[in-house]
């Protein structure tokens, strides 16, 4: 039976813990003001701990509930070591956003296997621990839960000298649809991904310069008839970690501005 209450609290999220890897960078921190925003507690985590400060710094500064704790989320030590503090800081995780992530394009030939091996750690590798423990956490608070895994458009369209970062991001779309057939069933904890085009970060902001012949092409394949900011990316973080996804689980989300599409 739907009623007011039912709808009314369909995007709730006030009150969740969040815990959010990669928060220091232009996506990560978007949602975590936008999260933080919608009153959801955050724990930010990155490799900087005075990035990861004063993000809590302005976080707090809006009357947002914040904890930090630095590590690399390659590192199997140091994601158990997060996810404790964050359980410790909170009580409970009940959302998993991982948006950490690298990059270095070169083609096959000039990479050496160390950057592709860089590339799959710090994001398929980094991906799965923060899964494997912040999962573990949830699955034993027995309460559900959901995960955000940050994916790409590149998952499911190569580009020259993208053999790596494409392949990670396929991966990630394969891990979260193998979370989701493990875990949603189960132990009520829905795994999802987002899928970004280009927005804009301190990487991309030349990107942005509306004469360049770069920005005209990617203009092409893009229906919306933009490039990405990182706010746009808060509204479908806030669907998914909220009641009215629970029947969405294993889905790669389109947030490319139509990319797909063209």
């Amino acid at each position: 039976m739907v009623d007011i209450q039912f709808v009314n609290n369909l995007f709730d999220v006030k009150d969740k813990v969040a815990l959010i890897t990669g928060a220091t960078g232009a996506l990560g921190k978007a949602i975590s003001f936008g999260y933080g925003l919608a009153g959801m507690k955050i724990f930010v985590t990155g490799r900087s701990g005075e990035k990861c400060k004063a993000l809590c710094d302005e976080l707090e500064a809006q009357g947002i509930e914040c904890g930090y704790s630095i590590g690399d989320p390659a590192v199997e030590a140091d994601v158990i070591k997060v996810v404790e503090d964050a359980v410790q800081k909170f009580g409970e995780i009940n959302v998993l956003l991982t948006a950490a992530g690298y990059n270095h394009p070169q083609p096959i030939v000039d990479q050496d296997l160390a950057e592709w091996k860089k590339i799959m750690d710090s994001d398929v590798q980094g991906t799965w621990l923060f899964c494997k423990y912040a999962g573990q956490q949830m699955i034993e608070r027995g309460k559900g839960g959901k995960v955000i895994l940050v994916s790409s458009a590149r998952s499911k369209m190569g580009m020259a000298g993208y053999t790596g970062y494409c392949t990670a991001k396929a991966g990630i779309d394969l891990m979260a649809q193998s979370l989701a057939c493990e875990w949603t069933a189960k132990y009520k904890i829905n795994v999802n991904t987002i899928n970004p085009t280009v927005f804009r970060s301190d990487l991309t902001e030349w990107m942005f310069d509306p004469e360049s012949p770069v920005y005209a092409n990617f203009l092409k394949r893009l229906p919306v008839g933009r490039l990405g900011e990182p706010e746009d990316f808060i509204g479908p973080c806030i669907f998914l970690a909220s009641n009215a996804s629970d029947f969405m689980t294993g889905a790669n989300v389109a947030t490319e501005g139509g990319y797909w599409a063209n």
